[in-house]
């Protein structure tokens, strides 16, 4: 991860007066962005197309909006939206049906980060662990 960037984030978090754990707090919202663009990514893949693409329109299954979903991480609990598709063929990987609690992402994540690895080497991980492909 970019230091710089890190520390732009953690700044202005202190700044407006944002929490950096907690209820409401930046890693909270860290990583709902996080789970939530994974989620997209992954919903890409089993369709084939992109978001707003037309080739969605021709199609048999395409998306369908979200639903709301509430999941319990190590930062407290996540509000997300979780993408869903007509036919009700999707099963998301990072964040699965029916489970409430996601252990073990948010570690990984900032582990590798601490590590040095580059957001592509992370995002490389995730795609070969989760088949999730994050951008």
């Amino acid at each position: 991860m970019d230091d710089q960037l890190i520390d732009e984030l953690v700044g202005r978090a202190q700044a407006e007066g944002l929490q950096l754990t907690g209820e409401g707090g930046l890693l909270q919202q860290l990583t709902k962005r996080f789970l939530e663009s994974a989620l997209e990514g992954e919903i890409t893949d089993h369709l084939g197309y992109d978001k707003h693409d037309p080739a969605g329109k021709e199609g048999g299954n395409s998306r369908n909006g979200t639903r709301g979903k509430t999941v319990l991480t190590d930062v407290g609990p996540v509000e997300m939206a979780v993408p869903r598709d007509r036919e009700g063929s999707f099963e998301p990987k990072i964040v699965k049906k029916r489970r409430k609690c996601l252990s073990g992402v948010d570690e990984m994540v900032i582990s590798l980060a601490a590590k040095g690895l580059t957001t592509g080497e992370v995002q490389a991980h995730l795609s070969e662990v989760y088949g999730a492909d994050v951008s």
